[in-house]
């Protein structure tokens, strides 16, 4: 099996999740809190601080699964994992009552690093995260690679809120990630299979 080196490692992470996150509720979370605690750069780091503590972890807990069950059977597991992954992304997310009525209490940046830390758990961004670090092993890049993605979809959010989703076809973008996700899953079985060589 051919290792990845790390700039390429870097580059999927990093598309994985900027494409993944395109319309996210995570994203939609970012607007909220924007338009309501108007505290752009204060937001930004609390959105930054929850996503490399969130997607660290995430990677380590792919790395360290993958590393005890490295068998082709796991390998195939996450490939089909990314397949679905594809069809996930194709659904749009919502924010939820309740994650909409979040309390702030703290300031903007602890109340986005609490609510952006919690509504990450179990998000499609967070999963890809650990499909990642268990198809490449390696949690400092892998998690580097998807913050940068977290932060290059979140920003113009943060600064741009609701004038990006009326500009920018979130149809599209879920169908790019989606595909994003279909190669990546469909790639990783071709090599279990063996026919890259």
């Amino acid at each position: 099996m051919m290792i990845p080196d790390a700039l390429s490692v870097f580059t999927a992470s990093t598309a994985v999740v900027a494409l993944a996150e395109i319309g996210d509720k995570t994203m939609l979370l970012a607007i909220v809190l924007a338009a309501r605690l108007r505290a752009h750069w204060q937001i930004l780091a609390g959105i930054l601080c929850a996503t490399i503590a969130n997607h660290a972890l995430a990677a380590f807990v792919g790395q360290e699964v993958a590393g005890l069950i490295d068998a082709p059977w796991f390998r195939t597991a996450v490939a089909i994992g990314f397949i679905a992954m594809a069809a996930w992304t194709l659904v749009p997310d919502k924010l939820d009552d309740d994650e909409e009525g979040f309390k702030h209490r703290g300031g903007p940046f602890l109340t986005t690093l609490v609510a952006f830390f919690l509504v990450e758990m179990g998000d499609k961004t967070q999963v890809a995260t650990i499909a990642l670090g268990a198809q490449y092993h390696n949690v400092a890049i892998v998690a580097a690679g998807t913050t940068f993605g977290m932060m290059l979809a979140n920003t113009p959010a943060v600064f741009l809120g609701e004038e990006l989703v009326k500009r920018v076809s979130l149809t599209a973008t879920r169908t790019a990630a989606a595909l994003l996700f279909l190669v990546l899953g469909l790639w990783q079985l071709a090599q279990i299979l063996g026919w890259l060589g």
